[in-house]
């Protein structure tokens, strides 16, 4: 293993951990937007006081100088990529790394400025910064409007990495598994570059190091909710 891996596989365990302590993992029973029972469920939006989303940000910020992954401004899809992305940028800064950063809005403004882009003007390789990847389907929207403005999408920053299945809708409405994730799909199929600060992998790995306490025991149910539908 190479010493960045090991870097990186600390800063995910630190992760989950804070994640856990801060209510954003919980464990239980969850349906997930792909209509699965999930023994985890994982909300970025909890990070809500100033401390918990300063922190979330060193960590996105660390993932990323570690990742070597080379980009020129970040774009936070609305809305929860808006704060991702506005203090991912300030904590960027802060390690000397200053970039331009910009958001959308999901409505159109028709006074003022106009447009849905909002910051600095889209150019060069850009960095998404959204919290999970469910479908891919939102990072093919950020990307839309990042190809209309002239800049390039170059790359994709998420919390967690679920590692599991992605779903398409089928012309009759319903969904269908796919064999590959969603993560999998930005990757490999729309060539994007992509830094997770945690994967599910590092989940299973912190609740295997917990033994026999209360939270080592929902081990099983998320090895086997990983065994059935991951990828």
């Amino acid at each position: 293993m190479n010493h960045a891996a090991g870097e990186s596989s600390a800063l995910a365990q630190e992760f989950v951990q804070f994640a856990i302590e801060s209510g954003v993992l919980r464990f239980g029973e969850f349906k997930t937007k792909a209509g699965r029972m999930s023994p985890y469920f994982f909300n970025a939006g909890l990070f809500d006081d100033g401390a918990k989303l300063g922190r979330l940000a060193q960590f996105y910020a660390k993932a990323l100088v570690a990742s070597g992954i080379e980009f020129d401004m970040i774009f936070g899809p609305a809305y929860k990529g808006i704060p991702l992305g506005a203090a991912v940028s300030v904590e960027l800064a802060r390690l000397g790394k200053n970039v331009p950063f910009a958001y959308n809005r999901k409505e159109a403004k028709d006074h003022g400025e106009g447009g849905t882009l909002v910051g600095a003007p889209l150019k060069g390789r850009v960095l998404i910064v959204d919290d999970v990847m469910s479908a891919g389907t939102a990072a093919r929207e950020s990307i839309a409007l990042i190809q209309a403005a002239g800049a390039t999408a170059h790359a994709v920053a998420i919390a967690l990495d679920r590692q599991e299945m992605a779903t398409e809708k089928q012309a009759d409405g319903s969904t269908k598994d796919v064999p590959h994730s969603a993560v999998q799909y930005v990757r490999n199929t729309l060539g994007l570059q992509v830094c997770a600060i945690a994967k599910l992998e590092d989940l299973l790995a912190y609740l295997a190091a917990q033994g026999g306490s209360e939270l080592g025991q929902h081990l099983p149910k998320v090895q086997a909710y990983r065994d059935k539908y991951g990828v």
